[in-house]
């Protein structure tokens, strides 16, 4: 198959069929080989019974839902899992994205990049609720992550298959999906695209989920610096405890020899020693189970809560 579209949705039941009827005539035009995964974040309202209902009629689309609200990163990782295409796009499911952008993702694709992000340079929501926490988000991703993205919280992109396959998403990573697939080699580029106000339902973001990407963002440099060597970051912590029951010892050598101490102060230190020695050895024996996980390429299945709905034609 040549392209996948994912749109997670949550409580989007007004969006659902102009959203459809939106992506459907461009993927027909485009004469390739696709399909449109729909995935339903645990939604409330009546989300996925429409959904369902396009899926009945039309054999491009597929649905996936989610018994509980898992987030986005979540939503957006079923949909990797689940996805056909060589090319995977992934796009909000607010009508905010134009589908219309995708044939423009494709052509820069094209040109031999695995990854083309787009870039809202006019964007239509308000100022204090999007436009700043989203500023102040994106430049401090950029720092951290150095991908040079104007707008990376901009869920419209697209992706080789052979990059999102390799992703795994939890928390807001999502957001980081350029920084992940950085490590595994990714050519990135950037255009511009439209962006339009919202017509339908409310909001997901705002200046609560800059703080959640900021808390994603501190354990992002850990993550992608020991991704495929889990055990040096295990073996730096085991190293320091290791050094901490050097020092218990020593202590211990110290205050025999000039008699210091006496037996409880010396059964103190002999138990501060062993449990240094302990811990260091447990964070060995973790960072080698990691990079046996890695090596192995097991990929835990995080979703043991959804339900999975296909149309089979």
């Amino acid at each position: 198959m040549d392209l996948s579209v994912v749109v997670p949705l949550y409580n989007e039941e007004d969006n659902v069929r102009p959203l459809y009827e939106a992506i459907d005539p461009v993927m027909r035009a485009l004469g390739k080989s696709y399909e449109i995964i729909f995935v339903d974040d645990g939604s409330s309202d009546r989300t996925f019974p429409r959904l369902r209902e396009i899926a009945r009629k039309d054999g491009h689309v597929r649905v996936i839902k989610f018994r509980a609200n898992c987030g986005q990163s979540a939503a957006t990782d079923a949909g990797f899992e689940l996805a056909r295409g060589e090319i995977v796009i992934v796009m909000d499911g607010d009508l905010q994205n134009d589908p219309r952008d995708i044939p423009n993702l494709l052509a820069k694709m094209d040109e031999g990049y695995d990854l083309v992000s787009g870039w809202r340079k006019n964007r239509k929501d308000k100022l204090l609720l999007r436009k700043v926490p989203s500023k102040i988000a994106n430049r401090i991703i950029c720092s951290v992550t150095k991908v040079d993205l104007h707008d990376t919280g901009c869920a419209l992109k697209a992706y080789r298959r052979e990059v999102v396959k390799k992703i795994n998403l939890y928390g807001e990573l999502h957001r980081f999906l350029p920084a992940l697939a950085r490590v595994e080699g990714a050519r990135i580029t950037e255009i511009p695209v439209n962006h339009h106000a919202r017509k339908y339902g409310q909001s997901k973001y705002g200046i609560t989920r800059t703080f959640k990407v900021i808390m994603d963002l501190l354990s992002l440099n850990l993550f992608i610096k020991y991704l495929k060597k889990p055990i040096y970051f295990f073996g730096k912590l085991a190293l320091l405890f290791f050094l901490f029951a050097v020092l218990g010892l020593v202590a211990m050598a110290q205050g025999m020899w000039r008699g210091v101490y006496g037996p409880a102060e010396l059964n103190i230190l002999a138990s501060l020693v062993f449990v240094f020695l302990a811990s260091g050895l447990e964070f060995i024996f973790l960072g080698l189970v990691a990079n046996l996980i890695y090596i192995t390429g097991n990929k835990k299945d995080v979703y043991l809560s959804k339900l999975i709905e296909r149309n089979h034609g």
